[in-house]
């Protein structure tokens, strides 16, 4: 553990000195990862698929504010909807412009969810997302998550139904909007990840927030659980087919994420806590004050001890002697001793 710690203060102490060059280079990663995930899964525009088209604009989103990742990932989703129909991309234009009015209500500071949702449901660690915000956030969050899975669930629609439109096997204007609304709508599995994520948002934020020991612990392992119980329960009610060992090791690794997270954010010693009471004209004051886990380098001086050298001549001065020649020191010193036998 002590070895973990030093770890720890050694990259926060790392991000702090180079931190205005080290967000850019995440920001990057980060939008990069978002765009090929949405290429993934339209990728119907070839001018889109591009690699440098998608470099410079996860490029632009380095030196732009973090929302850049969430406006450019609506454009690329809006361009590859339009080459499926114009329809489809005015579909398209609708809903993110409804979960944009939507999220900047109530959660104006998780813009990330749109954009880290679908991704997540990429990479199989859906979970990952309503633990990962009921832990940092608030629970205004679960409206976020919500447009994500709306927003995932959207294009994963256009991605199965992009060949019947564009083939013309639905001509009308209205029988294609009834098709996506429809697909959306009256599709059992959004609702029940929708259902699913918010309360894993909910349940994970309230036991957080608890002064009870391990609360960050406990709220991870119970939102993984509650998110495995709703899967398997939704299943079972709308008779839809899932992997138990995808679900299960998506949901694993998640929480192994967010325990990760904890150790960084939030890594405190219980076994050190202390109950104080305070108290004033009208109240008293209860508080649990758990310290953090901190250790701190050893500070190591080198210490140059000598020894007090003595010259001869002092030594001699010391002894009776003049400092001066060696053979009038020792007659000095015969004599005096004469002297003292006399004196006896």
């Amino acid at each position: 553990m002590t070895a973990l710690l030093e770890l720890k203060e050694w990259l926060k102490s790392f991000y702090g000195k180079f931190s205005m060059y080290l967000n850019p280079v995440l920001k990057f990663g980060l939008a990069l990862a978002v765009f090929i995930n949405i290429n993934m899964m339209l990728g119907f525009l070839s001018f889109l698929n591009n690699v440098f088209v998608i470099l410079i604009l996860a490029l632009l989103c380095a030196i732009l504010p973090m929302t850049a990742i969430v406006v450019f990932g609506c454009f690329l989703i809006v361009g590859h909807c339009y080459a499926v129909g114009i329809e489809v991309a005015a579909f398209a234009v609708v809903l993110l412009l409804l979960l944009l009015i939507l999220y900047l209500r109530f959660a104006p500071r998780d813009a990330l969810a749109l954009a880290l949702t679908p991704l997540a449901f990429g990479l199989h660690i859906p979970c990952a997302v309503p633990l990962g915000f009921g832990l940092v956030s608030n629970a205004g969050s679960a409206v976020s998550v919500s447009c994500g899975v709306v927003l995932y669930y959207f294009m994963n629609l256009v991605g199965e139904q992009a060949v019947m439109l564009q083939n013309g096997a639905v001509t009308e204007l209205s029988r294609r909007l009834s098709t996506l609304l429809d697909g959306l709508v009256q599709n059992p599995r959004m609702w029940l990840d929708l259902i699913a994520f918010v309360a894993v948002v909910l349940a994970v934020y309230c036991i957080r927030r608890a002064s009870a020991d391990y609360a960050w612990t406990a709220a991870i392992v119970t939102g993984g659980l509650l998110y495995i119980i709703f899967q398997v329960a939704g299943s079972f009610l709308t008779d839809a087919s899932f992997s138990v060992g995808l679900l299960a090791a998506g949901t694993v690794g998640a929480m192994v994420l967010m325990l990760i997270l904890e150790f960084f954010i939030f890594n405190v010693d219980y076994s050190r806590s202390e109950y104080l009471q305070y108290e004033d004209d009208d109240y008293y004051y209860y508080v649990k004050a758990v310290p953090k886990m901190k250790v701190t380098k050893p500070s190591r001086s080198v210490k140059t001890i000598q020894a007090e050298e003595f010259s001869e001549t002092e030594t001699l001065a010391n002894e009776g002697g003049t400092g001066g020649d060696p053979v009038e020191d020792l007659e000095k010193k015969l004599e005096k001793s004469l002297n003292d036998m006399d004196i006896r």
